[in-house]
């Protein structure tokens, strides 16, 4: 006989629930039952346990077996997880766990309507600056459902995303932080960096800033990816975080690529060899390997990438330089290769995009210098074209 029972939600509202036999499972012999809940009545709770009865006295209960969001998105991430990298699985998994499952685990599947996700996209739109990845994310358990015929509908198409509307201030206006540095920022910056008695960092920092690689590129490096005859970098691996920690993964457009430095930068890294070896050779760690790492930990393992964020912001704080992160120094480096008149397939091939797209949106910013010579090239041309025009009496 199936029992229905009350129970208290944290806010002491009442609920009501039942778990009912469904029968054996084919595969294993055992009997299988199924817990129902959220019902805010016993009455409901009735009607549903005699409408689950009489599917699976139909055979059709298999279809709405998945019970709640989590149930599905379980399923989900079985197959999901054997789709994707380690990187990508764990930066996936937090999402879920730290915004959506919150959110959304406990409903009830076949009750989520578009009201429902409605709700939580205005308020992940509120505190969350990549909110429409979120909704993504969220529903592609929901498209999965509709794939194995546990729901019919995709409530999310019914969505309208929220535009986020910022203040202005009259104030701040002059206070934006861009990401990048000027050239004479740079060169202030790399002045700096020659003074800086850790070689490891300033060799990191400087290789950043003169061929535009990734952190997680850098880190990944081994000695034998550079040829110091030619000047060539071969870039064929980053560092990544998967659920077990720090691993070798592919470079972000998974494709390999060869670029040159220049003299100054593979001088330095000569001299960060030399104290390399002499660091562990105290260790007696053999650094002579062609697996050797050329910035590794003070074990000699994979250095987390993560760790620059803090070495900058010391550094800059030290020296009362501009703000940058590790990242931005990637975005100095191709804006300067645009200022410098490098061309768009040269800069897209020397970041490892994927797409010219990719290259222009994100990374084809112009500096403070570019912008104010925008308005003197205009009137420029127009002496040219129109000198009687412009010429007063």
């Amino acid at each position: 006989m199936v029992s229905i029972k009350s129970y208290k939600l944290k806010n002491n509202e009442v609920r009501f629930k039942f778990n009912v036999y469904i029968g054996v499972d084919p595969l294993t012999g055992k009997e299988k039952t199924t817990t129902r809940s959220g019902f805010k009545t016993k009455k409901e709770a009735k009607e549903a346990l005699a409408k689950l009865r009489q599917e699976v006295r139909d055979g059709t209960f298999h279809k709405v077996a998945m019970e709640t969001y989590q149930d599905v998105y379980e399923l989900w991430m079985e197959q999901y997880e054997n789709s994707v990298e380690d990187s990508t699985l764990l930066k996936t998994k937090r999402i879920f766990q730290n915004h959506i499952l919150p959110s959304f685990g406990e409903y009830r599947i076949a009750k989520i309507d578009a009201t429902i996700c409605q709700k939580h996209v205005n308020q992940w739109a509120k505190k969350l600056k990549r909110f429409s990845m979120v909704k993504n994310y969220t529903a592609l358990v929901i498209k999965y459902a509709i794939r194995h015929g546990i729901i019919d509908k995709n409530p999310f198409e019914l969505v309208e995303m929220p535009i986020i509307k910022n203040n202005i201030s009259l104030e701040d206006d002059d206070d934006e932080f861009e990401n990048f540095y000027s050239r004479e920022q740079l060169v202030q910056f790399l002045q700096c960096l020659q003074q800086d008695p850790n070689l490891k960092k300033h060799a990191v920092f400087r290789l950043l800033a003169f061929s535009g690689m990734r952190k997680g590129e850098v880190f990944a490096l081994k000695w034998k990816d550079i040829d110091f005859d030619t000047l060539e970098i071969r870039i064929t691996k980053a560092v990544k975080r998967g659920e077990k920690g720090l691993y070798l993964g592919a470079t972000k457009n998974g494709k390999p690529r060869t670029i040159k430095l220049d003299q100054e930068t593979v001088d330095l890294l000569k001299l960060w060899r030399s104290e390399q070896d002499s660091f562990f050779a105290e260790k007696k760690i053999n650094t002579k390997t062609k697996q050797q790492l050329v910035f590794s930990n003070i074990y000699n393992v994979l250095q987390d990438p993560n760790k620059t964020f803090q070495w900058l912001l010391d550094f800059i704080k030290k020296h009362q330089l501009e703000p940058i992160t590790t990242h931005g120094l990637r975005h100095t480096h191709c804006s300067l290769l645009f200022e410098a008149g490098a061309s768009i397939k040269e800069v897209q091939y020397r970041l490892g995009h994927n797409d010219v797209k990719t290259t222009l949106e994100i990374y084809a910013h112009v500096t403070q210098k570019a912008k104010a010579g925008t308005i003197d090239k205009f009137t420029n041309f127009l002496k040219n074209e129109n000198d009687d025009f412009l010429t007063k009496d």
